[in-house]
């Protein structure tokens, strides 16, 4: 809040100006009434009158702006912490995803950041209200009648103990209710994104009583906190309203016997209405500043989080060549390790192809290239200097990189495809589809590039997505290219025609094709044999089949296939 330093300035000194106008009310009617008791004139009512509207529209035009500066800092806070939460995420690794929920974040990301700023605008800004017109008025009362100021507060310390007892309940109360609402956010999140699995097991029914199980028990919760505060509010109205009998009680009783002027008893009772909506205003603050705190803690949790691959500002002073080099690389995960003492060199403008068994450890491999991770052991080197010292972003931008599940935005095909490449033309676009092999399913959308797909691609079938995820890596003219997989939706024919187009894509830049088949890999200049995290073979496909190994396996399995394919 201190960028808003100024701002708060006239925000608060709007809040004290209305604050010492409101406190000066009272007083100008107790000087009317004790001026009128001792002689009425008509024009003195007329002056006290205008003096008393003047006053309160003076008050009014502070309080607007009190409330206009401090809600709209709030507004700004919010704004800003939305703003870095969202940096702070994204820079976040894979790793900090697998613990969090995407529901839970974004019931953070909403819910959360509100309460926040509830605390920080309404809730700082009643708070001192409350305590300021408390100390104006008191004082003011103390000043006249010390004696009947200190029995009014009698039941003061009660409001505190009752403010403190409710506040920890409340927080702990929100708190759980900030989970539930976690948990609803992300059933409802998994639910919509696996729709279609849903419908073809046809658990729209189990799914809608696990649902509605949740939501019960968050209608529950906020239930018993909705009975905390409706408990809370006429308990601190009971205690306000003890302050108004003592008033009329010992007040009375000192204008009977003339130690206190009516006046006086009138400013006192005015002040003492004064005091209502601070005490009131007391509850509903602590319950604001209960919320805020629990919702601000949970923010804090994610903002902790610090990113497993940290960035740097390095990069080479000349152009990247290409040249890959796993030094006796380990990655080890908390179910084990994925990666054992990886040696391998891919030299600059190479196509090499690593194959191995599902869970092998060949998109950990891949992952390392782009530091979307880093290894626990060893080095990865890109033309001889260690990825670790070169900014993630410029390294990233060296490499086109398609990865086994395709992720597409709901836009349009060609916003998709350039998505990352801000100066792309129509032109570079259809070229890049056409090497993909999607150009003639474009073709045949009514909308062409311009057509419309659903959030994640839903429109699309799984081969056209991976088409697109090619097309998108092809676009930024990298010139290392990694294929983790990107062909296993696709036939054969089709296979062969994109291979067919990347030929010419792949001359001259490094590419390292992942694929369980021996056609989109034999064309590779080497191969590597990945089982268990290591690397058990290497060679050309010629080699690799006559060494008799799991290369050969392969394919002899995959040429039973076709045939069985063929008959």
């Amino acid at each position: 809040m201190w960028r808003y330093r100024r701002g708060l300035a006239l925000g608060m000194g709007s809040l004290v100006v209305k604050d010492i106008v409101g406190a000066a009310l009272p007083l100008v009617i107790r000087a009317g009434v004790d001026s009128l008791t001792s002689g009425f004139r008509l024009a003195l009512v007329f002056q006290l009158a205008a003096l008393l509207v003047g006053l309160s529209l003076l008050k009014g035009i502070f309080q607007y702006w009190m409330r206009v500066i401090l809600i709209g800092i709030s507004r700004d806070v919010e704004f800003d912490l939305r703003n870095d939460l969202f940096s702070h995420l994204i820079t976040l690794s894979s790793d900090f995803y697998a613990k969090y929920r995407t529901g839970d974040i974004m019931a953070r990301s909403t819910n959360d950041l509100n309460a926040v700023r509830m605390m920080l605008g309404p809730g700082i800004m009643y708070w001192t209200e409350t305590m300021f017109t408390a100390i104006l008025s008191i004082g003011v009362m103390l000043s006249v009648n010390w004696q009947l100021t200190l029995i009014c507060l009698v039941p003061a310390p009660l409001v505190s103990l009752v403010v403190i007892l409710f506040g920890r309940r409340i927080h702990d109360r929100f708190e759980a209710i900030q989970k539930m609402f976690s948990d609803i956010s992300s059933r409802v999140q998994e639910n919509l994104s696996g729709v279609r699995v849903i419908r073809a097991y046809a658990q729209e029914d189990a799914e809608t009583r696990k649902f509605e199980l949740l939501n019960q028990d968050y209608v529950e919760q906020n239930i018993g906190l909705a009975k905390l505060s409706a408990l809370f509010m006429p308990l601190l109205q009971a205690l306000i309203g003890m302050g108004f009998l003592i008033v009329l009680l010992f007040g009375g009783y000192q204008l009977l016997q003339h130690r206190l002027s009516l006046g006086s008893f009138l400013m006192f009772n005015t002040y003492m209405g004064m005091l209502v909506w601070p005490m009131i205003a007391l509850g509903w603050v602590v319950n604001l500043m209960q919320r805020g705190t629990a919702s601000w803690e949970r923010i804090m949790e994610l903002m902790r989080e610090k990113p497993a691959v940290v960035g740097r500002e390095s990069r080479p002073s000349q152009d990247v060549k290409g040249e890959l080099r796993f030094l006796n690389v380990e990655m080890q995960y908390p179910a084990g390790a994925a990666l054992k003492n990886v040696k391998l060199t891919i030299p600059a403008g190479e196509t090499v192809a690593i194959v191995g068994h599902t869970g092998s450890g060949k998109s950990t491999l891949v992952s390392l290239i782009p530091r979307l991770i880093d290894p626990t052991g060893g080095e990865v080197l890109l033309d001889g200097v260690n990825l670790r010292d070169l900014d993630p972003q410029w390294l990233r931008r060296q490499i086109g990189f398609v990865p086994q599940e395709t992720f597409l935005f709901s836009a349009t095909l060609a916003e998709n495809i350039a998505w990352g490449v801000d100066s792309a033309t129509e032109a570079q676009i259809e070229r890049a589809a056409e090497l993909a092999g999607l150009a003639p399913d474009i073709a045949g959308f009514p909308a062409g590039y311009r057509t419309m797909i659903g959030e994640r691609g839903l429109t699309l079938s799984g081969g056209q997505k991976q088409r697109v995820a090619i097309a998108r890596a092809i676009l930024r003219d990298p010139r290392i290219l990694v294929l983790d997989d990107a062909l296993s939706s696709v036939d054969t024919l089709t296979e062969e025609r994109i291979l067919n187009g990347l030929t010419d894509v792949m001359r001259g830049r490094t590419t390292v094709l992942i694929s369980h088949r021996v056609s989109t890999v034999r064309g590779a200049r080497r191969i590597f044999v990945l089982e268990h995290g290591e690397i058990v073979e290497q060679g050309t496909h010629a080699q690799l089949v006559a060494s008799g190994g799991y290369y050969a396996d392969l394919y002899q399995k995959q040429l039973l296939e076709e045939e069985l394919e063929a008959i």
